[in-house]
């Protein structure tokens, strides 16, 4: 029997009417005198029904039909009358089934084809092929497939070129490790598997294709998190003769429609934009969330002349004081929360926590060592009133303070409850550091990656301050997490060169591992700019998924390994014997 229709293609507007359908098991009900099954394909679950009118071949037949079977049906459209299923998109109709095959059989299955499952993600990626199956993650992988169909769409209809760039290349330093891949051919050389088509798409506007478009595979050989893969899918793009603005708007007509097309929300336009300083100073983070407030405020003037000596030599050092006011929550914060919550401050490098519950009789850690005045003050200068619970830091270093105090506004929002899940808060960051100091090694490393324009007016601080030197980056950041990011690239051989030799590449080495782009900069380069954002990432942002691993057909886990397949696996002495 040929399928006619999908499951869900089959609606009231179909009764009546004959139609072929196939699929698995989901369900099977013996009644005796009447069989139900619950037929499942990618697009949803059609109820089979089988009577004493059936042929007696094809109730025998159906009498059979065990969960996970491949079967297919062929009968008529009709209706489910009163009994009708609100929660299945075919709930109001039924297949009166004529004719019926089974076409594979199946064991019985390690876990139950079902969303409400309890077993162990180990055993799930072990039989992925059959978690597929499971409607959420079907579901989640259609939906990408919707994403992906809308990304492609609309860069095409906005003059994008989509053009592939190769997956064995040249190994560069890009700041994660590499995976490389022994060369036959070349004895002793080796290729690398890209974290970036970088360069390429570089290239590419020197050579005048102007707006370059790819959804490309990457490779990253570090450390999984929930929200990375060593192998992952990137939406990376590059303009020619654009600056910030004209890429700013481009992403965000892109999300609006992306929104729009797959969610069905109308995501405001423009987007917040905050400097990287400011996301520090108030949020104590680069990808901050706005979906609640906490916000930082530095309270270093009003306790620079205090006697307390975490506060006192804080600043003497150069550091600060900082804090944020949760209000309203003095009766929801336990002391054993104030506990776990100086913890936390602990695991970044702060310490300790300084706290107080705005109460009758008030309850803190540090009231004790400071004069009513000095309290005060501090109450004063943070605006807190009864009820609210102040949290404060002090370190040498600011970027503690910014890490710990980022860190709790976080964990506050979730404990209290006020992150709203169903909100979509989007927003630029940009002029990020061009340079960042690595104590351990005493020297600097770009921040983004050494093709990254710094900002004109700051260059003249390359010998004196590096550290203060802007960079022309940008990322995009969704509820607390980067979608992406980019920047206005340097087109410019001479500044390339000083860029390259601030960050320690001699000329030989410039020459061995960047010559042929900035050799091409000799011929006419444009100013051009590019951004790239993650697809797994941005398809479990719209779903609001925890995890990128639900989005991704067969993800690796924590150790890089993928459990279905065993790999990484053994390689035959011989295949080594011939890579030498």
């Amino acid at each position: 029997m040929k399928r006619s229709h999908y499951n869900t293609e089959l609606t009231t507007a179909n009764i009546g009417q004959r139609a072929t359908v196939a699929g698995w098991v989901q369900k099977s009900r013996d009644k005796g005198a009447i069989i139900f099954i619950d037929l499942r394909d990618r697009s949803g679950i059609i109820q089979l029904v089988f009577d004493e009118g059936t042929d007696k071949k094809v109730f025998e037949t159906a009498k059979g039909a065990r969960g996970e079977f491949v079967v297919s049906a062929s009968g008529i459209v009709r209706s489910r009358g009163e009994a009708v299923n609100v929660n299945r998109e075919t709930g109001a109709i039924e297949l009166y089934v004529d004719e019926f095959e089974i076409i594979g059989r199946a064991e019985t299955p390690p876990f139950e084809i079902e969303d409400r499952i309890n077993v162990n993600d180990e055993l799930r990626l072990k039989y992925r092929y059959l978690d597929l199956r499971r409607p959420m993650i079907n579901g989640n992988i259609l939906f990408r497939h919707k994403v992906q169909r809308a990304t492609r769409d609309f860069f095409y209809d906005n003059g994008f070129i989509d053009i592939e760039t190769p997956v064995l290349i040249k190994q560069t330093p890009e700041g994660a490790r590499d995976y490389i891949v022994p060369s036959r051919v070349h004895k002793g050389s080796y290729y690398a598997l890209p974290q970036s088509p970088q360069i390429y798409k570089q290239l590419l506007m020197l050579a005048g294709f102007d707006r370059y478009f790819q959804i490309a595979r990457c490779f990253r050989d570090e450390d999984l998190r929930a929200d990375r893969q060593p192998e992952f899918t990137q939406v990376d793009l590059e303009l020619s003769f654009v600056d910030e603005e004209d890429i700013f708007t481009l992403l965000e007509n892109f999300l609006k429609d992306l929104f729009a097309k797959t969610i069905g929300i109308a995501l405001p336009t423009p987007f917040p934009r905050l400097s990287y300083n400011e996301a520090m100073e108030r949020f104590g983070s680069d990808k901050p969330d706005l979906r609640f407030g906490f916000e930082i405020q530095n309270i270093s003037e009003t306790v620079k002349n205090f006697a307390f000596a975490p506060f006192a030599d804080s600043i003497n050092a150069g550091g600060s004081v900082r804090a944020i006011v949760l209000p309203d929550s003095a009766e929801k914060i336990s002391r054993k929360d104030m506990d776990k919550l100086t913890e936390t401050a602990k695991t970044y490098r702060a310490g300790g926590l300084a706290w107080y519950k705005f109460t009758d009789p008030m309850s803190s850690s540090y009231a004790k060592n400071l004069s009513d005045d000095e309290n005060a003050a501090i109450i004063a200068a943070l605006g807190a009133k009864l009820g609210d619970v102040i949290l404060i830091i002090a370190d040498k270093k600011d970027e503690v303070v910014f890490d710990s105090l980022g860190a709790l506004r976080c964990e506050c929002a979730r404990k209290l409850g006020v992150i709203d899940d169903g909100a979509f808060s989007l927003l630029w960051v940009n002029d990020f550091p061009m340079f960042e100091f690595a104590a351990d090694e005493n020297k600097f490393y770009a921040k983004h990656h050494p093709f990254t324009q710094p900002r004109a007016e700051d260059l003249h601080l390359l010998e004196s301050s590096p550290g203060k030197i802007r960079a022309r980056a940008y990322d995009l950041v969704g509820n607390g997490q980067e979608l992406g990011g980019g920047s206005i690239r340097i087109n410019d051989p001479e500044m390339q060169k000083k860029i390259l030799a601030f960050l320690g590449y001699t000329a030989e080495m410039v020459d061995e591992r960047f010559g042929f782009l900035v050799d091409a900069y000799r011929f006419g380069a444009p100013n051009h700019g590019g951004l790239a954002f993650g697809l797994d990432r941005l398809t479990a942002f719209l779903l609001g998924q925890n995890s990128i691993r639900d989005v991704i057909a067969f993800p690796k886990v924590q150790n890089a390994s993928e459990l279905m397949s065993g790999a990484p696996g053994i390689v035959e002495q011989k295949i080594l014997d011939e890579l030498k």
